[in-house]
């Protein structure tokens, strides 16, 4: 029997109590939980972002005490502004051309600093003059500073498309052609692949792709249901992939790993010091992403210790980590990578009192927007990290 106690990332948050649980060969040697309920009133609010040349926030993720209060706001300002006539709201609404396609690089962007892209080739619900649904690519980088969408019919889907069409980003709006470029659906892989290898690009399957599916999620609402030919009801023709988990790979097995929680404050000062601090990680934009947390909400988050934590940590940055997730049914621990991939990272005894622990983990990560992390240590009482990946549970998007 071990005992495991944490500290992440040398914020000295200690674990409230460990768990002894029994070893198992090949498997991390133990598991504490300690998911500490996050203090009353604080709870998941969305609001309408402010409007900005580009749709950098395409939602607001507050700690404020509740929704009712964020519609109470919402009414008090519609009375504080009485005077915005119909015809003010309708010359907004006539901003966006549903037909319109886009080409757009903020003027403020360094174009060469854009190496990386993340890209949907799909039909969306919108039929064209024959009957047929409409099929376009949208391209993004991770800040959207660059974006870029066309449409193309049904009978022009095909890698060529494609790689003509990603070879006029460049062209279009002078910037390099990118080293990656992320995809999330992974029925296009073939066709994404080789209109990538085409142009010298590496195409990478991930769910990373956050700016992207938020942007989509935000043209489903101002661009396709605006569209003369959009189709209400229309379920995506390509479903996001969600497989039975599989076994963990040997070389992705740690030592011992616990449930633990930092301040979104810290949290925000990981990620702005991951490339001096870590050799392996991923970040996320929270400010692009609208995460407007009190700096005392905890976030909750994943540390695993391992002996030789460089190599696990190395293996861990090639698999494009999405997310984690407690799976109480099961007891197990659920690491999603790639854009189809599930592991069972561990799983643990469904004592009343694990279950319970493991609920308040996955409760405090619905109550901070889906946001959590996972942390690889050499010791768990370490002050330190070898990697750290910020990550993001997203609905899968409308289209």
């Amino acid at each position: 029997m071990t005992t495991a106690t944490a500290i992440v990332a040398g914020h000295g948050l200690a674990l409230r109590r460990s768990l002894p649980l029994p070893n198992s060969p090949g498997r991390p040697t133990s598991v504490s939980l300690s998911a500490r309920p996050l203090p009353h009133g604080r709870q998941r609010v969305i609001v309408p972002a402010c409007p900005s040349p580009r749709p950098c926030r395409c939602r607001s993720i507050s700690s404020e005490s509740s929704t009712a209060a964020s519609a109470a706001a919402d009414t008090a300002e519609e009375e504080e502004d009485p005077e915005k006539s119909v015809d003010e709201e309708a010359e907004e609404e006539e901003e966006v051309d549903p037909k319109a396609e886009v080409c757009y690089l903020d003027p403020d962007a360094d174009p060469a600093a854009i190496r990386e892209w993340e890209l949907d080739f799909c039909s969306r619900p919108i039929l064209d003059a024959r009957g047929k649904k409409v099929w376009e690519l949208v391209v993004c980088d991770a800040t959207l500073s660059l974006q870029f969408t066309r449409y193309f019919p049904n009978n022009a889907i095909n890698s060529v498309t494609l790689r003509d069409a990603l070879a006029a980003v460049p062209e279009a709006l002078g910037v390099p052609v990118p080293d990656r470029v992320r995809f999330f659906r992974s029925q296009m892989q073939t066709i994404i692949t080789r209109a990538c290898g085409e142009l010298g690009v590496k195409a990478v399957p991930s769910r990373r792709c956050v700016s992207l599916l938020l942007w989509l999620e935000e043209r489903y609402e101002a661009v396709y249901s605006r569209h003369p030919g959009f189709q209400a009801g229309t379920r995506p023709l390509l479903a996001l992939d969600n497989p039975f988990p599989t076994t963990l790979p040997e070389n992705l097995v740690g030592d011992k790993w616990a449930f633990v929680q930092l301040p979104f404050s810290a949290v925000r000062d990981e990620v702005e010091s991951l490339e001096r601090r870590y050799a392996f990680g991923a970040g996320l934009d929270l400010e692009l992403l609208g995460f407007e947390l009190e700096d005392s909400t905890l976030v909750p988050g994943v540390a695993v210790e391992s002996s030789r934590a460089k190599p696990l940590a190395a293996w861990m940055n090639g698999l494009e980590i999405c997310a984690m997730e407690a799976d109480t049914g099961r007891g197990s621990l659920i690491l999603s990578a790639g854009v189809s991939t599930r592991y069972i990272y561990s799983g643990y005894q469904k004592t009343p009192a694990v279950t319970q622990e493991a609920e308040a983990w996955e409760a405090a990560k619905k109550a901070c927007g889906g946001l959590h992390f996972l942390a690889i240590q050499e010791n768990l009482n370490s002050d330190g990290c070898v990697g750290f990946w910020l990550l993001l549970d997203l609905p899968p998007p409308p289209v």
